[in-house]
Order: C-alpha cells, then sequence, then structure tokens
C-alpha cells in the first residue's frame, strides 16, 4: 500500500563538493577510486540504471477506451494525444486531430506539446536534486538566495514556494499581469516585479496556487547551481534521463511544438502566442507522450532523487486546517505534484491514489497521472484549452480500465 506522508521525515545526507567512488578498470578489472562531482555520478547511474524504452508505436490494446476515443474523434470533439502504460508495457498510445489547423500538419506520437503547470514537478525535483547534492536545503530561507530580498520574504523557506504557501501573490494576482502575461521578461525583471507587492498571508499558514513562486524557485535553481535554471535542468536532469523531446521554450526557440487552440464563438482559434518566458519555472516546458513515461518511471522508480527527497516530494505540506475541496478532503500538496483519490470524481466512482499534476497556457490542457501499487502512467495531452473536463474523465477512463476497474461514464465534481 503507497502511503503519501504528513510530513516528509529525515533529512538525506548531504555529500560534499567532491565524492571517492569506484570504477572497475575496463582492462585488468582493479578497482581504481576517482573523485567524481555528485551531479556526474548522478548522471552517471541515472544512464546505467535506465530501462529500456518502449518503441514508439500505436497501441489500442484498453478496448473501453479506445472505443470512447474513437467516438469522440469521430465527432471532432477531442484533439490531443494520450498515452497509458503498466511499468514499461504500454497499453495505449495514440493521437487524434492535428498538430496545427492552418497549415495541415497532422499530430504524430512524438509531437511536441507545452507542458505548462507538468512543468512545476521538473522544477521541484530540480532544487530536490540540489539539496540531494548537498548545495542547497528546503529549509533555506529565501532571502539566503534572492539579492536583494524584501523584508516581507524573510520568514519565507524554498519549501514555501515549493508548497504553494509562501503568501506571495501569484502573476495573475498582480497589478501589472496584463502587461506581464504578453511581454517577455527576464528571470530578474520577475522577480523584481514579485518583490513590489506584500505577502497575501502569513507563510505556511494558508495555500495559494503561486506560479511567481515557482519562478522564484527556478531563480534559485540557478544561483545555487551557477548556471541558468534551464542549462542546469538539462545537464543534471533531462539528458541523463534520455528525455530529448523535452525541454524549455522560454526564450522561444523550441522546434517541433503542436499549436495551442481554444473554443470561441466564431470556431476553434489558434492560440500562437506563448510568451512562456513569463511561467519560466512554473510552465515553459514542453514534451512527448514517451518521454512523459520515462519521467514518471524514472521519477517515481527512484531514478531522479534520493528517498528521503522523494518523500518530501509526495508528501503533504498542505496546513492541517486546509479546507475540504468540494466538500471532499483536500488534495496532499507536494512539490509540484498533487496527491488525491481522483477515481471519486467520476462514477461509478474508484479509490486508487493518484500522483499528478494539470496543465493549462496557451491553448493546451494536460494532466499526467501515476498510480504507484499498480506502477501505472496516464499521459493526456490536448491542445485545446477548452477541454478541461473531458481531459479529466479521459483520464480516469483510462486509468480505471488499466487498473481493471469498472469503466466510467460520467462526472462526479
Amino acid at each position: 500500500m503507497f502511503i503519501v506522508p504528513k510530513t516528509a521525515g529525515g533529512r538525506p545526507w548531504f555529500l560534499g563538493s567532491l565524492v571517492a567512488i569506484a570504477l572497475v578498470s575496463a582492462g585488468a578489472g582493479a578497482w581504481i577510486v576517482h573523485a567524481v562531482a555528485p551531479e556526474t555520478q548522478a548522471a552517471t547511474a541515472l544512464k546505467d540504471d535506465l530501462p529500456e524504452r518502449p518503441p514508439v508505436e500505436v497501441v489500442e490494446a484498453l478496448p473501453q477506451l479506445k472505443a470512447r476515443l474513437d467516438y469522440l474523434n469521430e465527432n471532432k470533439q477531442f484533439m490531443g494525444a494520450i498515452l497509458v502504460a503498466k511499468g514499461d508495457q504500454v497499453l495505449f498510445r495514440q493521437v487524434y486531430g492535428k498538430a496545427n489547423y492552418e497549415t495541415g500538419q497532422p499530430l504524430a506520437l512524438d509531437t511536441r506539446f507545452r507542458l505548462a503547470s507538468v512543468s512545476k514537478q521538473f522544477t521541484a525535483a530540480a532544487v530536490l536534486k540540489l539539496q540531494d547534492e548537498g548545495r542547497l536545503s528546503v529549509d533555506d530561507p529565501v532571502c539566503k538566495w534572492i539579492e536583494p530580498c524584501p523584508d516581507a520574504w524573510k520568514p519565507i523557506r524554498i519549501s514555501h514556494l515549493l508548497s504553494h504557501t509562501s503568501g506571495i501573490p501569484d502573476l495573475m494576482a498582480q497589478a501589472e499581469w496584463g502587461r506581464i502575461r504578453i511581454t517577455p521578461r527576464t528571470p530578474q525583471e520577475l522577480t523584481e516585479t514579485s518583490a513590489r507587492y506584500g505577502l497575501q498571508f502569513e507563510p505556511g499558514t494558508k495555500i495559494r496556487y503561486d506560479n511567481a513562486a515557482y519562478n522564484l524557485a527556478a531563480d534559485i535553481v540557478a544561483k545555487a547551481s551557477g548556471k541558468p535554471f534551464e542549462t542546469y535542468l538539462e545537464e543534471a536532469v533531462l539528458k541523463p534521463l534520455g528525455l530529448k523531446d523535452t525541454g524549455s521554450d522560454a526564450h522561444a526557440d523550441a522546434k517541433g511544438l503542436a499549436m495551442g487552440y481554444a473554443n470561441f464563438p466564431g470556431g476553434l482559434a489558434a492560440q500562437p502566442i506563448a510568451n512562456v518566458s513569463v511561467v519560466f519555472g512554473a510552465g515553459a516546458l514542453y514534451s512527448t507522450l514517451d518521454d512523459m513515461l520515462a519521467w514518471n518511471r524514472a521519477l517515481h522508480g527512484g531514478q531522479v532523487l534520493s528517498e528521503d527527497a522523494y518523500a518530501q516530494m509526495v508528501a503533504d505540506h498542505a496546513p492541517a486546517d486546509t479546507p475540504k475541496e468540494r466538500g471532499r478532503p483536500h488534495r496532499a500538496y507536494g512539490y509540484g505534484l498533487y496527491v488525491n483519490n481522483l477515481g471519486r470524481q467520476v462514477t461509478p466512482a474508484f479509490d486508487d491514489r493518484q500522483i499528478y499534476h494539470t496543465g493549462s497556457w496557451a491553448g493546451f490542457r494536460n494532466l499526467v497521472l501515476y498510480q504507484p501499487d499498480a506502477d501505472v502512467t496516464v499521459v493526456v495531452l490536448s491542445h485545446n484549452y477548452h477541454q478541461r473536463d473531458l481531459v479529466f474523465m479521459l483520464s480516469q477512463q483510462a486509468m480505471a480500465e488499466a487498473l481493471g476497474r469498472e469503466f466510467p461514464t460520467g462526472l462526479n465534481r
């Protein structure tokens, strides 16, 4: 049984800047001791331990899900991509619609989608990886890393940024949001803008979803690593995991992305202005179905973080008096991830706990889930902003059929 702890427990043992490890000599099999930087050691271990990735091909081994998606596709009610896997066995992989309706480009199984807020788990993992390397702690004051730092931020810890409990106003709650949304910004400019506002509540006392906090967390990654956030993420996480189709579009230079869309009275409308520079730590990444499967397998399989760091990532960091959500117990607020019994929000209901995050930005609507007891991954990537409920429903239908539960037919939200 998978149990999400209320608190994360002890801290990992931190390594020094250099670690002595033994490597086998290729010639004589003798043991030779080398000093290896922690991040290099971790990257080597990741490459050695990665499972073989399944071939990228159409798989439709979930008949109820296939029938549902075929119907939606025939009636032009769903556009996007979906993958379901149990362990490394893919049970379903298919795409529907076009990547770009203006050019007629079809969707492919390896089309890149903007992840939006699904990106937050990568930012959280980067912070925790630096903690594993001994370069920072989630208990560090934010002001240890941000200079100049406003007095209001002195009580804020990095953990508050990652758990949405900092009190810093979200980007969309800032008076300049209309201009920020469409204007490319640097991390420094975003930090300076957030620093002009007071806190909405005392850090650690409430939950309020906060993209600005994740931008600050990414800025701290850059300060602690000595590299731009995107560079550290690429070198320490993405490249070692073989995630060649995952990256940041913070500089608007990504290639091969699907176009985002939205439903308007006049019909389907393209959303070409993404400007994810303003969410560089909160929602700027893109990825594919199979890269997200590989990510889920590595993250939840212990190939990215130490056991203690992963426990912190999926622990519930919400204050004890956090109110219920729609009459149900609140979701567990981890670092860049939630944990909840999502199957209770559909009918017929099922009770398996799922680790997940949603994402919505610039015409995209996504949901990536993991059920740890059965090792099931579900990835639903839609490039239609207005398919929120459909994306959720498909995710639960996919999860239910993969788990052998009764196939849901309605929402209970």
